[in-house]
């Protein structure tokens, strides 16, 4: 059965028409050569001694070396939370836990390529993340009170970091914070925005909606460069890290593109629904807090998460702001002399890393659009 199926898909797929079966004949052999000729390159020609012997810049930056300790419990509880945002979407089956257990494999055998002690943090980890994952899918307690467990691990993980200074965090590690914090506060902001465009007052409507327009109109990079620069000159008497002013310019940036997917989601909540509540004497706060936001977010929420993957791409702008994101620690390492030939090396480490992260985000994006699909049919 599943050979028929699988004769069928390439029938249809790839040898449907004879331009299709030409074009075909040419794009894979020469597909399966490139990959031949990587591997082979891969394996027996390129130097990964360069990315053992990096490996805290690239993940840390400057992170100094007696306190990554912290740096440990942050990438575990930053684990458990998508752990337990896993759980939900994608509950632990016979595959996935093989799969899981071979991931965690190879990052522990990668990890032990740098020092004992990071393949036995990444071991825990790796146990961490699949018992919260585990529990996660089975507990309704935990299910119940998501919010507030990523409330507790989110606020745990910057209280562990902040103490180093945030001017010492770079590497992965910051890439990851930034994208973490800015995806979580753009979604109150904007919240506030999508009401506002909706709000029957004018002058909050037109001032919503100009913001909104505004933001959407203006390259990223010059809303974070600008927040930089103009916070010293209005509050010169307040000391700002540049990481907490980068992260000012992604929220207010990207908050109107969240923004812009909840009205979507406000829209699809029909008027029936609204007026039956205020018909039993629901006030407009508790209308919007109990009918219409919850169904908003159903709808909105994959589109938030395909947000996430926008911010973490275009995390790399900071630089723009003397900040060593995870591209420009990579670009730290190439500066060293005794690295100047390993150029592929790097770059193909940060690309396998940059895809392996963007593929969970758009993998977690594309369960949760399935999931509340199906929610919204039952």
């Amino acid at each position: 059965m599943n050979t028929s199926v699988a004769l069928k898909w390439l029938r249809f797929n790839l040898f449907a028409k004879p331009f299709d079966t030409v074009l075909t004949l040419i794009v894979v052999p020469t597909l399966i050569w490139l990959l031949v000729l990587f591997v082979y390159w891969v394996i027996g020609l390129a130097n990964w001694e360069v990315i053992r012997s990096s490996a805290k810049v690239l993940m840390t930056g400057v992170f100094p070396e007696t306190e990554l300790w912290r740096a440990w419990i942050a990438a575990g509880a930053i684990s458990a939370m998508l752990a337990v945002a896993a759980a939900s979407v994608a509950r632990p089956s016979t595959t996935r836990l093989i799969v899981a257990s071979v991931v965690a494999v190879i990052l522990i055998l990668l990890a032990g390529t740098v020092s004992e002690k990071a393949a036995t943090n990444t071991l825990a980890i790796s146990l961490i993340t699949l018992l919260a994952w585990l529990v996660g899918s089975r507990s309704e307690l935990i299910q119940a009170h998501t919010a507030k467990i990523y409330a507790v691990l989110g606020i745990g993980f910057i209280a562990v970091l902040y103490p180093v200074g945030p001017s010492n965090w770079g590497g992965l590690l910051l890439s990851v914070v930034l994208t973490i914090c800015s995806a979580v506060l753009t979604i109150p902001v904007g919240i506030a925005l999508a009401f506002g465009r909706k709000s029957k007052i004018g002058s909050v409507r037109t001032l919503s909606t100009a913001y909104i327009e505004v933001m959407r109109a203006v390259p990223l990079i010059l809303v974070v460069y600008l927040i930089w620069i103009a916070q010293p000159l209005l509050l010169s008497n307040l000391h700002v890290p540049d990481v907490v002013r980068g992260l000012i310019g992604f929220v207010l940036f990207y908050s109107a593109y969240a923004a812009e997917f909840i009205r979507s989601g406000l829209q699809s909540v029909p008027r029936g629904q609204v007026e039956a509540a205020e018909a039993l004497g629901f006030s407009d706060w508790d209308v919007k807090q109990l009918v219409v936001l919850p169904q908003a977010m159903r709808v909105a929420l994959p589109g938030l998460v395909g947000n996430t993957l926008d911010i973490f791409n275009y995390a790399p702008l900071v630089f723009i702001i003397g900040l060593t994101d995870f591209l420009r620690a990579g670009q730290m390492v190439l500066a060293n002399p005794q690295n100047s030939g390993q150029t592929y090396e790097v770059y193909v480490f940060l690309f396998a890393a940059y895809f392996a992260i963007g593929s969970i985000i758009t993998f977690m994006a594309r369960r949760l659009e399935l999931y509340f699909s199906k929610g919204a049919h039952r």
